[in-house]
């Protein structure tokens, strides 16, 4: 055997090595399987690149020899948490979500390039903090002809999705009239795009389904939703989102929020956010303020709307308008999963609505959403059964995103 030979075997034995170690077996865990499968009791999971290759009973699972073996014993497992109405605002932003285990966040408008090139870059093996969607500028045009022009240039932006407000802010904005809102979304559709619609009043809702908006990214909160607007909606096949914590972030911090003593929270939340809810003053200009407490009294339409709609069978996507001052980051989403609880969903479709369900209305079930073969390993461990008590959503042991182990 030559010097040659032996130097390009080692350099092979190497390789070899290097990809084994690369495999990672999760073992000993439950999974709560998303897809409404009933949970495994004692599973494994065995990642390689990045993605999933086998789940399955342990004993039953084959593990590659060389594969590094993560013991879970006692945990439990849901897949990582989506988040459809989110707003990133910087790259570290993306660190502040995983770390409670949200996993991936649909930026439904003002990402700078920065995040832009965060999404370019995160289709990786090596990922260990959120993915990001984007859509760039909220679109505000005030003609059809000033909205096919912004619609252009998202699309020269390639957006995953394209925002747009119908909204008057109680009253005190213009609302986007509909031929304009109706070119944004005729052009878009043109494009390929989708559109996701802030909206307030019912009757916008059901306008707006007849446009052919593509996302509900509010609840409707104006008035209880009737049939006319469910019969539309699920014949429309859309989903709708509540973001029940963008409405409580309106009036939460009329006083400190029993959330702020919580060390989960304390442990990543914004100091100079947190400050500015203790703030006195603060609490006092949320108290008498016309806005605030106008949405404190409608607040629960939102969740009368929220248990008419899933009873009704209408694809529910956990989100949570999160991202402005006072919407925490991923500690939000863990409380919006249990307000939706609060609500009347039961807590297995609350899980759904964050994964499964999330997944799929958002366009994204290919490589998110179960923990299934072939789909990236984005996962959360739990502590405890969160179908038990939906508040062990919070007892988070570690997160993993492609297989990698989250700072957090």
């Amino acid at each position: 055997m030559t010097g040659r030979t032996v130097s390009l075997l080692l350099v092979a034995l190497v390789n070899s090595a290097t990809a084994q170690s690369s495999v990672k077996a999760f073992t000993d865990v439950r999974i709560i399987d998303t897809t409404g499968a009933t949970p495994l009791t004692t599973s494994v999971i065995v990642v390689r690149d990045g993605r999933i290759v086998a789940v399955g009973p342990s004993g039953r699972t084959a593990i590659p020899a060389r594969a590094q073996r993560i013991p879970l014993s006692g945990k439990v497992v849901i897949p990582g948490l989506i988040n459809s109405h989110g707003h990133v605002n910087t790259p570290a932003d993306l660190r502040t979500y995983a770390a409670y285990g949200v996993t991936t966040v649909v930026s439904l408008g003002g990402e700078d390039s920065a995040v832009f090139a965060a999404r370019a870059s995160q289709n990786v093996p090596t990922l260990d903090r959120a993915r990001v969607f984007v859509s760039g500028p909220v679109l505000t045009p005030q003609t059809p002809d000033e909205a096919r022009t912004m619609v252009e240039g998202v699309a020269n932006q390639k957006v995953d999705w394209v925002k747009i407000r119908v909204d008057d802010n109680l009253g005190t904005a213009t609302k986007m009239t509909p031929d304009v809102y109706r070119a944004v979304i005729d052009e878009a559709h043109k494009r390929g795009l989708r559109v996701a619609t802030h909206l307030y009043y019912l009757d916008d809702a059901k306008a707006l389904l007849s446009a052919g908006t593509d996302f509900v990214a509010h609840s409707v909160r104006d008035q209880n939703v009737d049939e006319e607007f469910i019969s539309a909606l699920k014949a429309s096949k859309r989903c709708y989102t509540p973001t029940l914590m963008r409405e409580v972030s309106t009036w939460v911090y009329e006083s400190t929020p029993d959330f702020f003593s919580d060390p989960l929270f304390i442990k990543h939340a914004d100091p100079a956010w947190v400050a500015a809810g203790r703030d006195p003053a603060r609490q006092q200009a949320v108290r008498t303020s016309t806005s605030a407490q106008t949405y404190k009294a409608q607040f629960p339409f939102a969740v009368r709307n929220l248990e008419r709609l899933a009873e009704a069978g209408i694809p529910i996507a956990m989100g949570t308008d999160t991202g402005p001052q006072g919407r925490f980051q991923g500690y939000f989403e863990l409380m919006e999963i249990e307000e939706m609880v609060k609500a009347g969903m039961s807590a297995a479709d609350a899980l759904k609505s964050a994964t499964t369900v999330a997944a799929r209305c958002m366009g994204l079930d290919r490589d998110l959403g179960t923990i299934s073969v072939g789909k990236w390993a984005d996962f959360v461990v739990l502590d405890g059964n969160p179908l038990s008590d939906i508040t062990n959503i919070r007892r988070i042991n570690s997160v993993w995103i492609a297989g990698n182990r989250v700072p957090r």
